[in-house]
């Protein structure tokens, strides 16, 4: 019975008083290890968010001044360095001698502390100054608010430069000697480290970065800023791939992707640090052309020189710049049924020309017409809206008409393509109306009261009967449409030798329309519809001719919108006697 008396008291004893409230002391602190910070070592700590870290150093006896260089990664945190003046030792019966670490007895005994520096911020910062003689230990505190980060710390004994990190020039900004649409050209002091080696010696190097996010303070901060840009495009991809349209099959689907292992990466060595950044230039030279960037847009420059030797890095001030954009084509805006005559520059180059359209009515709904007027150039038009291309064909002697419906507002584009030096010659001479020089015609116009590409003839050629062709009048046919239009005859006398050589048809252009005519040429107009296409012939005599005499006679068809259709040239010659 008294065995187990004796553990049902231990049993209510652990109960009551918990595992290692009868064996802790009552003042006892958990222990920490020390971090100590060695002589012309490269110390680098991890800080959690919002705790503090402490490193201890002790300098020797004969050491008259130190130099602390304490460099954050991609966070501002907050450092200081302090002196610690023991007056006596820590007495033993306070029982840590055994189970705690010298610096923790030193800070918890009696003594003075004496803040030698602080400092907070994104950047390398760096104490100079003496030491202190009766001082015990030192300790450097470190912390960062806004989240866990990394740091270095490097600590040197003595007066002067420690050597292991770069020098910086006196002017330490990176400075902007041209920007262009994709390019930018950079330019700094050397570095005082890379001018006193000789040209053998490449211990160090420049490494120039552009990101479109901000200016980095370090080569690290640099390193972790791709490293996070590389980490959510993964993660956005890795969004995506989750997505799946398959529910049922979502989880067979995460067992059978999950069966196979992640690739594993094998660890980098310290040399390999930096392998991963991408540097724009690299090298000993102070000058650098970043190329290959996006018009109209904000880029960071960062420059560092590097140690290869000791592994560290020194930043330069970062520039910041914008590209210039892209040159813009002149829009020209077109009105309601307005008829454009587009000329091109007597050039070999391909040209181009750019107009933009915005129908009426709530349809959205129109008719563009084009009509080129040089036989031997190639011209192409191109219809775009909101970046989406709606419609591309070459532009010849017949008419184009090019739908428009369902949006606000339209994009021509107009393009003369490369033409050979034969037919540069033959444009040289370009088709003069009026004291116009023509290439392409153009018109646009609303066409809400439309559904559709409005219907053209059959054929275009006039046909006349040589038994009604008599002195004074001639009979002219043309093929008509099933919808109502207007249809104008014009007529022009030749002369007696243009006549004889007939070369009357060769006077008048194909593009040629109502408005560069004389309204003297006019003879007639008539109004004609046929529902029957195949019956749609309208006829009539033109009167009033000299005897013996050659005349050019044009037909139009005449519409509210498009271009006026010009049908071909008839030459025709009255009969001398009758």
């Amino acid at each position: 019975m008294a065995p187990t008396s004796l553990c049902w008291c231990l049993g209510a004893a652990l109960a009551l008083f918990g595992p290692c409230s009868a064996l802790a002391p009552e003042n006892e602190v958990p222990l920490r290890p020390t971090a100590w910070l060695q002589d012309g070592k490269i110390t680098s700590i991890t800080l959690p968010k919002g705790r503090t870290r402490r490193l201890y150093f002790t300098l020797k006896k004969k050491a008259p001044a130190l130099s602390v260089t304490v460099s954050p990664c991609d966070l501002p945190i907050e450092w200081s360095l302090a002196a610690r003046t023991l007056k006596d030792r820590p007495l033993k019966s306070l029982q840590w001698s055994s189970k705690k670490s010298a610096p923790e007895m030193w800070w918890r005994g009696p003594g003075a502390e004496d803040k030698m520096h602080s400092f907070a911020g994104d950047t390398v910062d760096t104490y100079r100054g003496p030491s202190r003689p009766h001082a015990s230990i030192y300790i450097l505190r470190l912390r960062c608010k806004q989240g866990a980060t990394r740091a270095t710390a490097h600590l040197h004994e003595g007066p002067g430069p420690s050597g292991a990190f770069p020098l910086l020039p006196a002017d330490a900004q990176v400075h902007t000697l041209g920007v262009g649409m994709s390019s930018v050209t950079l330019s700094w002091a050397p570095s005082a480290s890379m001018t006193r080696l000789p040209p053998t010696q490449k211990a160090y190097d420049y490494c120039v970065l552009v990101n479109s996010q901000r200016n980095y303070p370090s080569l690290c901060g640099a390193q972790e800023g791709r490293r996070r840009e590389t980490d959510q495009a993964e993660d956005e991809k890795e969004g995506r791939r989750r997505v799946t349209v398959w529910p049922i099959l979502k989880e067979w689907w995460w067992q059978q992707w999950d069966a196979y292992p992640e690739p594993q990466t094998a660890p980098s060595s310290p040399t390999d640090d930096y392998a991963d950044l991408q540097c724009a230039c690299q090298g000993t030279e102070s000058v650098c052309t970043v190329s290959e960037l996006l018009p109209d847009t904000q880029y960071y420059f960062d420059v560092f020189v590097m140690d290869r030797v000791n592994g560290t890095s020194a930043a330069y001030r970062g520039a910041v710049a914008r590209t210039h954009e892209e040159a813009r084509p002149a829009i020209t805006a077109l009105r309601e049924g307005e008829l454009r005559w587009v000329t091109f520059p007597d050039t070999g180059a391909t040209s181009e020309q750019f107009f933009s359209f915005r129908p009426r009515g709530w349809q959205q709904s129109g008719l563009l017409t084009l009509q080129s007027c040089s036989g031997g150039e190639k011209v192409k038009v191109t219809v775009s809206s909101r970046g989406r291309v709606l419609s591309s064909q070459p532009v010849g002697g017949d008419l184009v008409h090019i739908w428009l419906q369902g949006s606000p507002s339209y994009l021509i584009h107009l393009e003369r393509a490369l033409i050979s030096s034969s037919q540069l010659a033959a444009a040289k001479h370009p088709l003069r109306t009026g004291g116009l020089t023509a290439s392409v015609k153009m018109q646009t116009s609303s066409a809400y009261h439309r559904k559709g590409v409005p219907s053209l003839p059959s054929t275009l050629q006039i046909k006349s009967f040589n038994r009604l062709r008599g002195c004074n009048s001639v009979t002219l046919a043309w093929m008509g449409t099933e919808e109502r239009s207007l249809y104008c005859v014009y007529r022009r006398k030749l002369g007696k030798h243009e006549g004889e050589a007939g070369e009357g048809s060769a006077l008048t252009a194909p593009c040629l329309g109502p408005e560069s005519r004389s309204d003297t040429e006019r003879v007639l107009c008539k109004y004609f519809q046929e529902l029957n296409p195949r019956r749609a012939v309208t006829t009539a005599v033109i009167g009033g001719l000299e005897p013996g005499m050659a005349y050019v006679f044009d037909v139009y068809l005449m519409r509210r919108w498009g271009i006026p259709i010009k049908y071909a040239s008839k030459m025709l010659k009255t009969r001398k006697e009758c």
